[in-house]
């Protein structure tokens, strides 16, 4: 560590202040109790060096683990190895905070393991990790965010969308639309194989002290990284590689070792759009979009990481029947999209159980508690064709025919009559939310 650097922070204001104007604009996301005024205006301008020194004072304050804990506990989730549930921690919040901060002040904190769960893969009988860190692991976690997170958000490219203030996937889909109206019609479909499991720390970690000198944050990151998990029979696992998903750190890690990536693709003129690792290159012609797959390659394996061989693929949207899939749509020939197959498995899934027949709730609180999945999913997937729709609004009503068939003592699925008996008028009466109608709606709106 660098002692000179050390006594002469590059950026750390003597007197905090609220960033007032400044985060009401450009930087509005970042956590004023960490960025003053001063740190951003130093931020803009670029600190010496191009780096940032005595950033852990900035961790540690009672305040911003406080304000760390709020988005803990708004993105809510599970227990860690510890038990510890976020009620839990909020019960004792203050003097958990209290002996955080001096834990961390005095480097006498120490992350736990992980707790590994497997969810499953939508629409795939495959089953991935994910990894649930401790409330108070959390916590600290979310504070080392709010610090470091505008220092690389400053420098990341505009073609990437996911996990990144002010932005998300709808502006990923747009820019897709946008460039394949404008003549981008070879698609290089990329997938990175286990891309959080596999990073590389050592990698990882040169690109974080590109930006950061101050030597116990950097000891923090590294800290999480290599944790370890708890499996499934409690045994503790080292991680050799890999940033855990559901880590709140995780995605911006994940995001700042695909940035390399990203300024490759802008400097060859390659229009890319990626969602962390979820990412394709749109190009005017397949000379184009193979020379870009070839440099693809070539990065990812001086990265050490691995293209799928069989999910990574080049498509050519001049030719009928031809389409890809990106952040749950499926985009064909012609412009048109629709929902991907596993999306609409999804919201089925959702539905299911609150519509099986031996429900005994009243028909009323049933569709109330169909109304914010039906009208939340239709938000996502309102750019689309509307019979696609139209059909999902079949299958729900169909659902709920069965159910009141159930109810006047009749078995099996709903069929003939029962459509007569309970019509679409009788569903939309009882405020039913309809996706086509509200797909008509949007439609007529925008003539």
């Amino acid at each position: 560590m660098n002692q000179k650097a050390e006594t002469n922070p590059a950026a750390v204001a003597t007197e905090p202040k609220q960033a007032g104007e400044a985060c009401g604009q450009k930087w509005w996301w970042v956590e004023p109790t960490v960025w003053t005024e001063r740190m951003l205006k130093a931020l803009e301008r670029g600190v010496k060096g191009d780096k940032w020194f005595a950033l852990m004072d900035k961790v540690f304050a009672p305040s911003a683990l406080r304000s760390a804990f709020v988005g803990v506990e708004r993105n809510a989730g599970a227990a860690g190895v510890d038990g510890q549930s976020v009620m839990r921690f909020q019960a004792r919040l203050e003097e958990e905070i209290l002996h955080l901060s001096r834990q961390l002040r005095t480097q006498s904190y120490r992350p736990q393991p992980v707790r590994r769960v497997w969810i499953e893969k939508p629409g795939s009988k495959e089953m991935r990790p994910l990894g649930i860190p401790a409330v108070r692991d959390r916590t600290v976690q979310m504070s080392l965010r709010q610090v470091l997170e505008p220092i690389f958000e400053r420098d990341f490219a505009p073609q990437s969308y996911g996990f990144r203030p002010g932005r998300g996937c709808k502006d990923a889909l747009r820019r897709v639309d946008q460039l394949l109206k404008a003549g981008h019609h070879f698609i290089v479909d990329a997938d990175l194989k286990g891309y959080f499991d596999s990073i590389p720390h050592q990698p990882l970690m040169e690109r974080v002290k590109e930006k950061v000198s101050d030597g116990r944050v950097l000891e923090l990151v590294e800290s999480f990284l290599k944790a370890g998990v708890l499996n499934e029979l409690r045994q503790w696992e080292p991680t050799q590689s890999g940033t855990p998903q559901g880590a709140v750190i995780s995605p911006l890690l994940a995001n700042l070792y695909l940035h390399p990536l990203d300024v490759l693709m802008q400097q060859h003129g390659v229009e890319m759009v990626r969602y962390a690792d979820d990412f394709i290159l749109l190009c005017r012609s397949a000379e184009e979009a193979q020379a870009a797959l070839e440099k693809v390659h070539v990065w990812t394996e001086r990265a050490g990481l691995q293209l799928h061989p069989q999910k990574t693929r080049m498509v050519d949207m001049t030719q009928p029947g031809e389409g890809f899939d990106f952040l749950g749509y499926r985009f064909h020939h012609g412009g048109k999209r629709w929902p991907r197959r596993k999306s609409e498995k999804k919201l089925r899934d959702k539905v299911r159980p609150l519509t099986r027949r031996n429900n005994g709730e009243s028909l009323r609180a049933i569709i109330g508690n169909l109304h914010p999945i039906l009208r939340g999913w239709y938000g996502y997937f309102r750019h689309t064709t509307g019979p696609v729709l139209g059909r999902i609004d079949g299958w729900v009503r169909g659902r709920l025919r069965s159910l009141l068939r159930k109810r006047c003592g009749r078995r099996g699925k709903a069929y003939g009559v029962d459509h007569q008996r309970w019509p679409n008028a009788y569903f939309a009466r009882h405020r039913l939310f309809s996706l086509y109608e509200a797909w008509c709606r949007d439609r007529q709106s925008q003539k």
